[in-house]
């Protein structure tokens, strides 16, 4: 698990940072697999960012004689015992290898998550209680609502290791930001240069956006490659504060 700490302030930064932004930056640096497939976030589209470290938990197989329903009365049970010990303001992440015919997890062990303050919740298998995930004021992801328990796919196994999730490679620790186009994993060693980038992409783009419903072309403006441009984007940002 990385040393790594999210401050308030890089949080702040990724609260005002888009998805798109970050899969940007990271393909300046290589990685082009930080985006987490197929899910999508549950309820309205409209929430704040999704911010927080990657706390883990990984799914694999079930096999049925270790997995019937009795094995929820165990205290020790990895998917109780990890919606209990996500750190407030972390994100619990979840490997079900992408098979969302049953769930990994329903509303009242999210709604845990979300009293106990923990920053979101995903998963690239399914959710039971879609619904009622989605009315909460925490951010969830899944790859769809499935009715089915854990318990029939899935046996909870490990908790705090390296993942994959959605095809995404997740280690405890890496900055998730999630927004309506999905869920960015960003290795913690970046978090700070990526956020500090991003924030001037952010300015820049909506500069651009400007311009653009104003009748400008985007070539020579999106990407900035002339200096008339740049220099309007320096006096744009004088005049705006950004």
């Amino acid at each position: 698990m990385t040393d790594y700490i999210l401050s308030d302030t890089t949080r702040a930064k990724y609260k005002a940072i888009s998805t798109a932004s970050i899969a940007t930056a990271l393909y300046k640096r290589g990685l082009r697999s930080q985006f987490i497939q197929g899910v999508t976030r549950c309820g309205n589209d409209d929430k704040a960012n999704m911010v927080g470290q990657a706390f883990t938990l990984r799914y694999i197989v079930a096999r049925e004689d270790r997995n019937p329903i009795t094995v929820f009365r165990n205290a020790d049970h990895p998917q109780r015992v990890a919606v209990e010990t996500c750190p407030e303001g972390w994100v619990l992440v979840m490997d079900g290898r992408k098979d969302a015919r049953a769930a990994s997890a329903g509303s009242i062990l999210v709604t845990r998550l979300a009293v106990r303050g923990c920053a979101g919740v995903v998963s690239d298998a399914g959710f039971r209680d879609v619904q009622g995930i989605g009315k909460l004021d925490m951010p969830a992801y899944c790859a769809c609502s499935s009715a089915p328990t854990n318990l029939t796919l899935h046996e909870a196994l490990d908790l705090n290791v390296p993942i994959s999730c959605g095809d995404a490679p997740v280690f405890p620790g890496d900055v998730l930001v999630g927004d309506a186009d999905g869920v960015m994993v960003i290795p913690a060693h970046l978090a700070e240069e990526i956020a500090d980038e991003c924030t001037g992409m952010e300015s820049y783009e909506d500069f651009v956006m400007e311009e653009v419903l104003n009748g400008a072309g985007i070539i020579g403006l999106y990407p900035g490659t002339q200096d008339e441009n740049l220099k309007k984007y320096e006096s744009w940002r004088a005049k705006t504060g950004r």
